[in-house]
């Protein structure tokens, strides 16, 4: 499975733009402080075209973070695809990958922001957050019954709690060495 989300739709240029303003104020200054009025008047243009061609602003959110969701799986996939590490050292590319996708944005995970503000407000929003996290578990434990790593369904688990653990340690918890805390983690329970 290489994404889990719906396959990328075709947009019309006025909703290219939509969902580029939208998906930048939305990670930048957070889904629920980010109106229709200024999602059109960062796309240049009007809150009609933005509900003619989403819907809703749930609608908006929803295709927000499923072009967020291949944008991630696309750039993991990638750094996988040329990376030269094998075995159960391929694990630690995702790593590597969440690293330089994280030094891209200042506010930490956008599937969690995203949760943290509409897991009440929003089934749709919800459903594809958890697909997404769904998806970095079943990421590591593909890659661990592609090394042969026996009982690869738990170790998977524990893979992707080190991986959301890092992105809260880096960006809300300041700490610079999360990331080669968590490849010292990895490296541990791959030993």
């Amino acid at each position: 499975m290489t994404t889990t989300t719906a396959d990328e739709p075709t947009l019309t240029p006025a909703a290219q733009r939509i969902l580029r303003a939208a998906s930048e104020l939305y990670y930048d200054r957070g889904i629920n402080t980010v109106g229709m009025d200024l999602v059109a008047e960062h796309a240049g243009t009007t809150k009609k075209t933005i509900y003619d061609r989403f819907g809703s602003k749930d609608g908006l959110v929803v295709a927000y973070l499923e072009a967020r969701a291949r944008r991630w799986q696309a750039h993991v996939e990638g750094e996988l695809a040329s990376a030269r590490a094998s075995g159960a050292d391929r694990v630690l590319v995702v790593l590597d990958a969440l690293e330089t996708w994280l030094a891209t944005g200042t506010r930490g995970c956008g599937f969690v922001n995203a949760y943290a503000e509409l897991s009440t407000q929003s089934a749709a929003a919800t459903d594809v957050v958890r697909r997404e996290k769904a998806w970095v578990r079943e990421l590591y434990r593909r890659l661990l019954v592609e090394a042969g790593v026996p009982l690869p369904e738990p170790l998977a688990r524990q893979l992707a709690l080190i991986h959301e653990g890092a992105v809260v340690a880096l960006t809300a918890g300041g700490s610079g060495d999360a990331l080669e805390d968590a490849r010292a983690a990895t490296r541990a329970l791959l030993a």
